[in-house]
């Protein structure tokens, strides 16, 4: 632990002083507008009296938890710490009971001659530090964390001590002699419930959604082939395999699976769709369950959905700050349409998420129609459609518009009907937000004119265009400069016309945190179009998308790739990242004889979709 993560621990002496309140420091932080705090307490006053202010900041997605904390313990005297791993010494952890650390949000950080730091959010809780004085026989000094930031801590240290041991000792009390399953007939059905209710099965299920989570996986792939079986999940964007079993398993986990997702389990020659809700630490996770049969069996596709995960603010999103200024005004408007566009898994919904929590309030009726409901926001009403019984997105939102509602997010815009129904809504004074699936921000424009919405139409309603991408961001624990090939280099240059911001460039080395990928997490990169009255001249005439992007590049707009190398020059991100999702084949040289290249020179991207 380092001076710069956190100031010094405090004893808890210090704690009994009197706290200035917490409006007024978080205003003078600028952590929130005067404005913002007026409005909470407002709402406080009239809906939450019981509450604290701060726990309604924290409901109105007007500050983040770490904010609030450091805020808090900054007026206590008390350092705040974002902890990672890294910091955490065993030898203090081991100094109290982990049924103690886990009840009370507890966590040892480090010790040293018989004075123990602990983190908890708690921190002025002098009863719950005299208890930890006694059960540690040690003098205590206190900082402040959040309680999700420990949580996730001892989460994390419990599955270490399981380690991937667990699930290769899992499989070895698994009998694939008795989980043989006959050609299809009636008693097959009986036959795999009777092998995926096999308590090693159930745990070896557990096991891999258990991992998943613990390794932010967005989605677990169970994928058969000829004679070998493997198990992936999907972490910052790519694959990585988990797991071998044995092909004797397949059929088993998978009826484990679909009878879990509450699917036909009998039914192999169609795709299905179910879903699957579990509860891990009290959080509860939906996994979107899809099969789909293959040549060697069915392939299994499991979208892990936190429905409580943590709310990201915009300004923690990656967004420049003239860009974010730009963004608020567009969501600011009264009426209007403002698109995310992107492949999917681009982080559209978790951008629409953050923008809908900036504009709740009492007085503003918002509303979403989604596919499915991803996170549960408070002070928003969220419908989720049903196909199957014909409830889709134009039918959702032609309804909503009869419940007066001022804000409305549109989870797609997938077809002609929801197209058009959105503008009218704009244009009748309504602000509608929504997605598109586009390569750029011009290209929504001219998706909706090929969607049959009239260009004038388009032109009337259209308020903004946000284009992104996830990159993974390198792992700050193993942060280290680095030299890359020149036939790199000078793809970039190309690239940029010769302007290239970075002159220094970064990489993962590689370390536990990380898993020895170099990453941690994954960062936006964005292009933003707010057209002006000129361009939406243009947009009624009917002009071409090449017409399109030469008008918005007039109006100094920062495109994907230009805000894709700025994440590279701060090291946020590295090359071979950043080329992973903005090169196409053309735009990076390939080898000549001769050349040495110690990095890559071009790896295939998913934003050519």
């Amino acid at each position: 632990m380092t001076s710069s993560d956190h100031e010094c621990p405090t004893d808890t002496a210090t704690l009994r002083r009197n706290a200035p309140r917490i409006g007024d420091l978080l205003v003078q932080r600028r952590l929130v507008t005067p404005e913002q705090m007026e409005r909470a307490a407002a709402y406080q006053q009239e809906n939450r009296p019981n509450k604290l202010l701060g726990e309604v900041l924290l409901e109105l997605n007007l500050v983040t938890p770490e904010d609030l904390i450091a805020t808090l313990a900054s007026a206590s005297g008390v350092g705040f710490a974002k902890l990672t791993a890294s910091m955490i010494d065993p030898g203090a952890v081991a100094t109290l009971p982990r049924a103690f650390i886990e009840k009370y949000s507890i966590l040892p950080v480090s010790l040293s001659e018989n004075e123990l730091v602990v983190a908890t959010e708690d921190f002025t809780n002098l009863f719950l530090l005299e208890d930890v004085e006694r059960l540690s026989r040690c003098t205590v000094k206190v900082v402040a964390a959040t309680k999700r930031n420990i949580r996730e801590l001892v989460e994390s240290l419990a599955d270490e001590e399981m380690d991937e041991l667990a699930l290769e000792e899992l499989l070895g009390e698994i009998s694939t002699d008795e989980l043989t399953v006959v050609e299809q007939t009636n008693e097959e059905v009986e036959d795999l419930k009777n092998a995926a209710s096999n308590s090693p099965i159930i745990r070896l299920v557990n096991q891999v959604i258990h991992g998943a989570i613990h390794d932010r996986a967005s989605d677990i792939h169970l994928e058969p082939d000829d004679g070998s079986f493997r198990i992936r999940y999907r972490v910052d964007g790519e694959l990585v395999e988990k797991l071998q079993p044995p092909v004797g398993l397949l059929l088993a986990v998978v009826s484990r699976i679909k009878i879990m997702a509450d699917m036909d389990i009998a039914e192999r020659r169609i795709p299905q769709d179910g879903v699957i809700r579990v509860m891990l630490n009290k959080r509860p996770i939906d996994l979107r369950v899809s099969t789909m049969p293959s040549k060697f069996g069915e392939k299994v596709v499991m979208r892990v959905i936190d429905k409580q995960g943590a709310m990201l603010r915009l300004e923690n999103l990656g967004f420049s700050p003239r860009m974010l200024a730009d963004l608020r005004g567009v969501v600011g408007e009264p009426n209007g349409v403002f698109l995310v566009t992107g492949p999917t898994g681009s982080g559209k919904s978790t951008t629409l998420y953050a923008c809908l929590a900036e504009t709740v309030t009492p007085a503003v009726n918002i509303s979403t129609i989604e596919d499915p409901v991803e996170y549960n926001l408070y002070g928003i009403n969220q419908f989720e459609i049903n196909e199957k019984i014909g409830f889709t997105f134009a039918k959702a939102l032609r309804a909503l518009l009869r419940q007066d509602p001022d804000i409305v997010m549109v989870g797609e815009i997938r077809d002609v009907e929801t197209a058009q129904i959105a503008v009218q809504a704009a244009l009748t004074g309504h602000l509608v937000v929504s997605t598109l699936h586009t390569n750029d921000a011009p290209s929504a424009v001219t998706r909706l004119i090929n969607m049959e919405v009239e260009p004038f139409l388009v032109a009337a309603s259209l308020r903004g265009v946000l284009a992104q991408r996830l990159v993974r961001r390198i792992c700050k624990e193993c942060k280290e400069e680095t030299e890359i090939a020149p036939i790199v280099l000078r793809s970039l240059h190309d690239m940029f016309g010769g302007d290239l911001p970075a002159t220094t460039f970064y990489r993962g080395k590689g370390c536990s945190r990380c898993r020895n990928t170099g990453y941690a997490g994954r960062v936006g990169i964005y292009e933003l179009l707010v057209p002006d009255e000129e361009m939406l001249e243009a947009v009624a005439r009917g002009l071409t998308l090449q017409d399109l992007r030469r008008k918005a590049h007039t109006l100094n707009y920062t495109t994907l790739r230009q805000d894709g190398i700025e994440k590279v020059a701060a090291g946020v991100t590295s090359v071979d990242a950043f080329l992973e999702v903005v090169a196409r084949k053309s735009d990076v040289h390939q080898p000549d004889e001769g050349d040495s290249h110690d990095g890559v020179w071009y790896v295939p991207t998913r934003a050519d979709d």
